[in-house]
């Protein structure tokens, strides 16, 4: 018998009737012939709201704590799909992420999975029970409860799939595939079928939200493909694979993220002051993905909201002895284009180049690689501008450019 792991999101499980459509489907494929193992999101909004309560309580709350709260939400929407499960009439047990068997390291708000001991999951499955599991969590080598950072149940079922021997990881989410652009801000955005593990990366990291980048390197990593599709309606979804790398003239589509901060440095001139702010950087957990150097010594980063909080605080003990300032901008939004054309089909960066003008949007270029391009632009506008981009290629129309 074959097992099938399953990923719900927090749009999925957000009431009792969802919760009851998520019990359906999972019985559906349970009846089917098939061991169940489905992971499952905290509710709706809850993570946010969690979230919202603690910077009330503190305006930086302790990251363990933040951890030990966060937690809770998986748990709860575990628990309940079990219940509705067994309302159905099928045997169902749920598991927090430590009695999975997640282990990770002891990086509190973004830990990184290290092993999975999945033999409790493994004996349920066996024993005929439909096991559920929370995601987003697991537990550290130190024995604390730790989390995986932003859509991190995606991650949580990637790596139980292959700690299984499951052939497949399937994405249930609110969109029935990957789309050439966010489907709810571009009117013509087109749901690709198939895209390469190197195309979701790149769309993931440049933005798309529909999947959580470590989850996708992970499958990568073990060859292990995933199916992402509604759980609302029955429609095929996209199919995120191996395989030979894409067309040259391929465009796979349009990201944007909303939440990136440009944080600038200042009293960088030397080389000795670059080393020591990079590596406090690094010891702090912060990308150093997107960096540019700026005029006068200047250096600027491209952070997450969450990256910035920690950049700040390793900052903050060199200012006085390096005599550095810095200062964080979150007027600018980060959109790129994914796919190999960028590097192989000089019409990309015109098509890019002509819609901004037509836009009279202006724009800063930050960042360039083999298959992705993108620029910084006015918050404000950044929805236009992704819709410019993707008119411009006709993504809405082929896959690549005509």
């Amino acid at each position: 018998m074959s097992i099938v792991v399953q990923k719900y999101g927090g749009t999925s499980v957000a009431d009792a009737a969802r919760i009851s459509n998520v019990a359906r489907r999972i019985v559906e494929t349970f009846d089917g012939g098939q061991q169940v193992c489905a992971v499952v999101s905290a509710r709706g909004d809850t993570t946010d709201e969690l979230t919202r309560l603690a910077r009330e309580v503190s305006p930086r709350p302790p990251r363990r704590e933040m951890d030990m709260l966060l937690s809770a939400g998986e748990r709860i929407s575990c628990a309940l799909v079990a219940m509705a499960v067994e309302r159905l009439g099928r045997p169902a047990v749920s598991f927090t992420g430590s009695q999975a068997g997640i282990v990770t390291d002891t990086e509190h708000g973004n830990a990184e999975i290290l092993e999975v001991r999945a033999h409790r999951v493994q004996e349920a499955l066996e024993c005929g029970q439909i096991v559920l599991v929370a995601g987003f969590q697991g537990v550290s080598t130190e024995n604390q409860v730790t989390t995986l950072g932003r859509g991190g149940s995606d991650t949580s079922a990637v790596a139980l799939a292959h700690a299984l021997g499951a052939k497949i990881c399937e994405i249930y989410t609110d969109v029935d595939g990957v789309y050439t652009a966010n489907p709810s801000v571009v009117a013509g955005a087109r749901r690709i079928p198939e895209v390469t593990f190197d195309e979701m990366i790149e769309l993931t990291a440049a933005g798309a939200e529909v999947l959580a980048l470590r989850s996708v390197v992970l499958a990568q990593r073990h060859q292990l493909p995933l199916r992402v599709c509604s759980s609302f309606t029955r429609a095929e979804g996209t199919l995120v694979r191996a395989g030979p790398m894409a067309a040259p003239d391929r465009v796979c589509g349009v990201a944007y993220t909303t939440d990136e901060v440009v944080l600038t440095i200042n009293g960088m001139a030397d080389r000795s002051a670059l080393r020591c702010v990079s590596d406090a950087l690094l010891a702090a957990g912060v990308s150093l993905q997107h960096i540019a150097r700026e005029p006068e010594g200047a250096l600027s980063l491209i952070l997450t909201e969450e990256e910035t909080l920690r950049a700040e605080d390793a900052l903050s003990p060199l200012q006085a002895a390096m005599q550095l300032s810095y200062s964080p901008d979150t007027s600018t939004s980060r959109v790129a284009v994914v796919g190999r054309a960028v590097h192989t089909d000089e019409k990309v960066l015109q098509a890019m180049c002509g819609a901004l003008e037509r836009k009279k949007v202006p724009a800063r270029w930050v960042d360039a690689s083999p298959s992705c391009l993108s620029c910084l632009v006015p918050r404000q506008r950044v929805e236009a501008v992704v819709c410019a981009f993707h008119d411009a290629l006709r993504l809405g129309i082929a896959p690549a450019l005509g």
